[in-house]
């Protein structure tokens, strides 16, 4: 068995340390993986303080691995030892729903095995995460990475890059479309990138202006100040699309006001209370709110593949295991630009 060792929090209140765990040995389709770089998600904060009721502990968390192979199994196709892969939400799934069989893996009618704090199809035990030295996965759920992209700034691509990238593909984002993106964070500054990349005219809505240089750098061809009820309606009924990334509550009315007939608001954040939606709202023009997570194996690469192509990468602060806390203190009061990854040599 692997020897591995991470930083885990031990319950909800406590702070992540360090420690031991063993992992599998990969079996005749999967890789071991020897990480580098694991992005910081905010679902990892929420997740490690169950804030979302559904923890396992010893919890280590991690869902945006890259790494190199360091063993491969006799059956594994995709990859040799040397060759860098990159891991994200999912680990698993049941392979034989309609879903996955369209290669929508996140999708599954039986659930997909989350990266970490989910039991493991394979053998029962508890999924650990990507802040650890190492990861066991079947090559069905790795993926490759351009060789011209920085890996620190590529691990934050598997977790806000698909959710970002999956959307503005599957509402068809591109040149005569405008398009807004609410929120300018770990997802938005994604949205925002990939929106621009296909063309797209690319409004940012934000609530503070200070923001307003870096969505201009990042993309944007307007920045609107979601609180400025003036700004706000001189943008009523034109857009085609609208892409909500923003993860505490808040009102949706004010960008179903901005909607064209037929257009669809899309939300990836998560809020931890449920959105209330007058119904009038949806009514008066034929409106759609959708959802979307992540994305499914297919995709992934081909949200990488493209990131490759058009050097698209997530602007990142690298961080030591050892100030893993105090980036989950940063990540609360939003003071990051504006994602932190894990640089896991750090764990010496």
């Amino acid at each position: 068995m692997p020897s591995s060792k991470g930083y885990a929090a031990q319950d909800a209140h406590s702070a992540l340390g360090p420690f031991n765990f063993t992992r599998r040995e990969p079996g005749a389709t999967e890789i071991a993986v020897e990480i580098l770089y694991c992005g910081v998600c905010h679902s990892d904060l929420h997740m490690t303080r169950n804030e979302w009721g559904n923890a396992i502990y010893p919890m280590v968390p991690g869902h945006e691995i890259v790494g190199r192979v360091i063993a491969a199994g006799k059956a594994v196709t995709k990859f040799k030892a040397g060759d860098v892969a990159a891991i994200g939400v999912i680990v698993d799934s049941c392979r034989k729903c309609p879903p996955c069989k369209h290669g929508e893996e996140h999708f599954c009618d039986e659930g997909p095995t989350l990266t970490y704090a989910a039991p493991d199809r394979v053998d029962g035990s508890i999924t650990m995460g990507g802040y650890a030295n190492n990861y066991v996965v079947d090559e069905r759920f790795a993926h490759t990475v351009p060789a011209n992209l920085n890996l620190a700034a590529v691990a934050p691509l598997l977790c806000a890059g698909i959710t970002t990238y999956s959307p503005l593909r599957h509402w068809k984002v591109g040149p005569g479309k405008k398009v807004g993106i609410v929120g300018l964070g770990g997802l938005g500054h994604m949205g925002l990138k990939f929106a621009h990349s296909l063309g797209a005219h690319v409004v940012q809505f934000t609530t503070s202006l200070k923001k307003k240089e870096d969505a201009l750098k990042l993309g944007a061809d307007e920045v609107v100040l979601s609180t400025d009820e003036a700004a706000m309606k001189a943008h009523a009924r034109s857009f085609d699309f609208i892409l909500d990334t923003v993860s505490a509550p808040h009102a949706l009315e004010p960008y179903l006001a901005l909607l064209k007939q037929d257009a669809t608001l899309t939300l990836v954040g998560l809020p931890e209370v449920p959105p209330s939606i007058a119904s009038f709202a949806l009514i008066a023009k034929r409106l759609s709110v959708a959802g979307s997570m992540i994305g499914g194996m297919p995709e992934t690469q081909e949200m990488l593949d493209y990131c490759g192509k058009h050097n698209i990468v997530s602007d990142v602060e690298v961080i030591p295991i050892q100030k893993v806390n105090e980036a989950f203190e940063r990540l609360l009061k939003q003071d990051v630009k504006y994602r932190f990854v894990i640089d896991m040599s750090s764990l010496g």
